[in-house]
């Protein structure tokens, strides 16, 4: 069967889901899932979420703090560096820092529209602000410059732009980089993910890319969920393109990387989040909603690409 036409995308609209990840993450912090000591600077207004979604941010959260701490903890005699693509107000950095976990360059990368506004926020709070070496702050410009942490404004759609950025930066293109990717591909034409990938590949010589974002859009939920983000403008892009976890592989394959693993949320809330600390936010709320946790796992994924 055919796909459906594709929508198009309101950048603003597309932002916004920043603005719920953030008051995400925030609920689950509140509730104690999870330690994070930044989150609370950028969230104008905190939500209380259900059970069933702190539960849920809480799995992609953990997931993505094992693999960053995996790449992080390698021993090599050479520094390290991540990449985060479409960042938006992710504090991931400042916590790394806090914990003196953080790799020689952080850097981060978003529409002007969000890096500009987390300038001024990082610049103006004491407790983000003291994590820097020698910054300089150009919130006009949505860019952060210091010595180990890099904010700069790029339309990820625009490779020689984001080659520019990358020098900007002073990257070493030959030093371990991880590559992260938030529920960002998704919202991408296939034909812009897919330049971007191949740009990723070409670009750094020792990668890895890790991805997070929807699979499975051709049932009753995924049909639910597509058209509650097209009512909000941001409709999933690329979810036709690549709905299953063979087709999310060999995107990565096709386009310049080696190797590709790709697992559901389901898989790795089972069997590769730690079990004890599993039980232990399994204590913290009231759950009852166990056929739609199971459901809404297996509709997200996580690939890792070298």
């Amino acid at each position: 069967m055919a796909a459906p036409p594709r929508a198009s995308s309101s950048r603003a609209a597309v932002q916004a889901t920043n603005d719920d990840a953030s008051a995400s993450k925030l609920s689950c912090v509140r509730k104690g899932y999870m330690t994070d000591n930044y989150v609370q600077y950028f969230v104008r207004r905190p939500v209380k979420r259900s059970p069933l979604i702190n539960r849920g941010y809480f799995a992609r959260w953990a997931a993505i703090r094992a693999l960053l701490m995996q790449f992080l903890s390698q021993p090599s005699s050479k520094r390290k560096q991540i990449v985060s693509l479409g960042a938006g107000f992710d504090t991931t950095f400042f916590q790394l820092k806090e914990e003196e976990n953080a790799p020689d360059v952080f850097m981060e990368v978003d529409f002007l529209e969000v890096t500009s506004k987390k300038a001024m926020i990082v610049a103006a709070c004491k407790e983000t602000a003291r994590h820097l070496d020698s910054p300089v702050f150009a919130p006009e410009k949505g860019e952060i410059s210091s010595e180990h942490y890099k904010l700069f404004a790029c339309d990820l759609t625009d490779t020689a732009r984001l080659d520019a950025v990358c020098e900007k930066a002073n990257l070493d293109l030959s030093l371990p980089t991880l590559i992260l990717a938030e529920c960002v591909l998704i919202y991408m034409d296939p034909e812009a993910s897919r330049a971007l990938l191949r740009w990723a590949a070409s670009k750094f010589s020792n990668a890895v890319f890790v991805a997070y974002e929807q699979i499975h859009g051709e049932d009753a939920f995924g049909q639910q969920m597509i058209r509650n983000l097209e009512s909000r403008g941001c409709p999933l892009l690329g979810i036709h393109d690549t709905s299953t976890l063979e087709s999310k592989m060999n995107r990565f394959l096709e386009t310049g990387w080696k190797r590709a693993v790709a697992v559901d949320m389901d898989e790795i809330y089972n069997r590769h989040i730690d079990p004890v600390e599993r039980r232990r936010i399994e204590r913290l709320e009231i759950f009852d909603e166990f056929e739609e946790w199971h459901i809404m796992q297996v509709k997200e994924f996580f690939s890792c690409e070298f």
